[in-house]
């Protein structure tokens, strides 16, 4: 256990922008939650994985990478993409080739692309609601550059996630 004394406390601006930061972080998960789950059925992690199927070539990606993409562990990825399995919504293929061992696929199905079309209308009026109606073009390209800053120091090994860099 470190000695509390030698850390630095936060100052009078950092502690309300902790707060604010930790409040975001505490609430809006649940907000967006509800919402896909009144509206589609699925829980954001669901939509996440759907949603990285639909954006792949091919709509495949190897589970570990989806994993890495929807943010989750190896086996929280099973779990959620048994039960999209069960709705007919995604499908696991074995893959061996000439480079690679045997590997594990999560291929979007026909039905997966329908259920996803038709889930993210209702989400991204959601995130709009949420976020960007509340925010300024300026505000909105602050927390694009704080965001990635943000992540980068918790998890590096998701740059990969953040898309292009401007």
């Amino acid at each position: 256990m470190s000695d509390s004394t030698s850390a630095p406390w936060l100052s009078a601006d950092e502690a309300p922008a902790w707060r604010a930061l930790i409040s975001v972080l505490t609430t809006l998960p649940p907000a967006i939650d509800a919402q896909l789950k009144r509206d589609s059925g699925l829980n954001y992690f669901e939509y996440a994985i759907l949603s990285a199927l639909s954006e792949a070539p091919d709509r495949a990606v190897r589970m570990g990478q989806l994993a890495h993409l929807a943010a989750g562990s190896p086996s929280r990825l099973s779990h959620a993409v048994a039960r999209l399995e069960k709705h007919g919504w995604v499908e696991r293929r074995s893959v061996e080739t000439a480079t690679e061992a045997r590997c594990v696929w999560a291929v979007l199905t026909d039905s997966g692309w329908d259920a996803i079309a038709a889930a993210a209308p209702d989400h991204v009026r959601e995130a709009r609601r949420l976020v960007f109606d509340v925010l300024t073009p300026e505000q909105v390209g602050q927390l694009t550059t704080i965001g990635r800053q943000l992540l980068m120091a918790a998890a590096p090994h998701m740059r990969s996630c953040l898309g292009p860099q401007d």
